[in-house]
């Protein structure tokens, strides 16, 4: 009779697949790290600088200074309250948008299960700490909790004015859609 080469705690041994997702759990865990740290940035790096916005682009706004004009006019900080969602579509719906990252959140977290894709684990991450920078927004802006309004600022010519958080939805989006192409799948092999 042979023994089992399992740990006694009942993890699973270094290096061995799990039945249940097939990734081995080191890599899961590096994965869910780099997704966490990932999204943990784009939070934090939205929301000090969304403060930013709101301490020293708005008063200029407000005092009829305007805002900051760089690059010749090809790029300007504004400042927009935002009560829809990108390109300022379904104003006056802010609920629906709380509950719909809410939704999306648990989707990446239940993805993440069976994550073995570094690359699938910055996307996710980069995803969910926008959705999540977005969502705070509406969490604690007036006029209460999952209605407020989305700071936005970044203003290009002829286009939407967006935030830090809309840049990680929107690169997080096109980056899985070139995992995708490429056949990578979540779990880290080809589909």
């Amino acid at each position: 009779m042979t023994e089992s080469s399992a740990p006694a705690d009942g993890s699973e041994a270094p290096g061995e697949e799990t039945a249940d997702t097939g990734v081995d759990p080191l890599v899961r865990r590096r994965c869910l790290v780099t997704l966490a740290l990932v999204a943990l940035g784009a939070v934090v790096l939205d929301q000090v600088v969304k403060y930013w916005v709101v301490t020293a682009i708005r008063p200029r706004i407000e005092s009829g200074e305007g805002p900051i004009v760089l690059l010749g006019g090809l790029l300007k900080f504004t400042y927009v309250e935002n009560t829809g969602a990108a390109f300022s579509i379904g104003v006056g719906y802010t609920w629906i948008f709380s509950i719909v990252a809410v939704v999306v959140a648990a989707v990446i977290l239940r993805t993440s299960r069976r994550l073995g894709s570094i690359a699938w684990a910055v996307a996710l991450g980069g995803l969910l700490g926008g959705l999540l920078g977005n969502l705070i927004d509406r969490l604690i802006r007036p006029p209460s909790p999952g209605l407020g309004y989305v700071v936005d600022f970044i203003q290009l010519p002829n286009f939407a004015v967006f935030n830090v958080a809309d840049m990680f939805i929107t690169c997080s989006a096109a980056f899985m859609v070139l995992l995708a192409l490429r056949g990578v799948d979540v779990s880290g092999g080809r589909s």
